[in-house]
């Protein structure tokens, strides 16, 4: 095969994997003890104190290995209770990674020794099993909360332990408060002037609305999807430029 072939071809394996986490016979687990760490550990605007989590990592431990041990039974649980437990997943293993590294100055800089962006990089690094199979942020990001659940909202409840990232929530994702839960976290972000600049006439948006633009306008354009949860309403017209990413911690 010619090079580009092969390139895609690579990309294609390493973007189907192996099956999706999942156990049978599991009931969703309680989050209270993910509720408890972050109500003392991350500030209302999302700032995390990454000290405070390695002063409780016990707990943080034991939150995780609950996680590890009780994947979804995709056949019992409802899909809140599914939602609700790769949201909080993927924060709280994000968050561990940064406690078992720190101190940091990005996740970006974590991760495998040799980098390759979209291929092998910290988001590809299996640190962490769920269900007793190996697991990275990138499966759970996208082979399960974008390919199955097709909720853009998710993209403002997972936090990348980034200065950009939407704000890490200070509470942790239960089933029978997400539908609150996603529309504050939407609206928020949204409306957040240091990750969103939006007037009537022009918008500078996050990088995560051009990254992902196709979860965005399933159901009409960008703009379409901003006037939902924008406090000023945009024309639809307006001019969409983007903004810059940083990629520092979040701390």
């Amino acid at each position: 095969m010619k090079p580009i072939i092969l390139i895609f071809a690579f990309f294609l394996t390493i973007a189907c994997g192996g099956p999706t986490p999942g156990m049978a016979g599991t009931e969703a687990p309680d989050h209270s003890i993910w509720n408890t760490l972050l109500q003392k550990h991350v500030r209302p605007d999302g700032r995390v104190n990454y000290k405070g989590f390695i002063s409780e990592k016990a707990s943080l431990e034991t939150y995780l290995e609950l996680l590890s041990n009780n994947a979804p039974d995709r056949e019992v649980w409802s899909e809140e209770e599914q939602l609700a437990y790769w949201i909080n997943a993927y924060n709280a293993f994000t968050v561990k990674l940064i406690v078992d590294n720190y101190p940091t100055e990005s996740i970006r800089d974590l991760g495998p020794k040799l980098k390759i962006p979209l291929v092998n990089d910290v988001w590809h690094y299996k640190f962490f099993k769920i269900g007793g199979q190996e697991s990275s942020l990138d499966e759970i990001e996208h082979s399960i909360l974008r390919k199955e659940f097709e909720e853009p909202r998710i993209h403002f409840a997972i936090n990348c332990a980034s200065v950009s990232c939407p704000p890490l929530l200070n509470e942790a994702f239960f089933p029978e408060k997400l539908e609150a839960q996603l529309d504050k976290v939407a609206k928020g972000f949204v409306n957040d002037p240091s990750r969103n600049k939006i007037s009537k006439n022009e918008v500078e948006v996050s990088a995560i609305f051009s990254w992902f633009k196709g979860d965005f306008t399933k159901n009409g354009s960008l703009i379409d999807f901003l006037n939902k949860y924008s406090n000023i309403k945009i024309n639809s017209d307006a001019k969409v430029s983007h903004m810059k990413y940083d990629w520092n911690l979040n701390e």
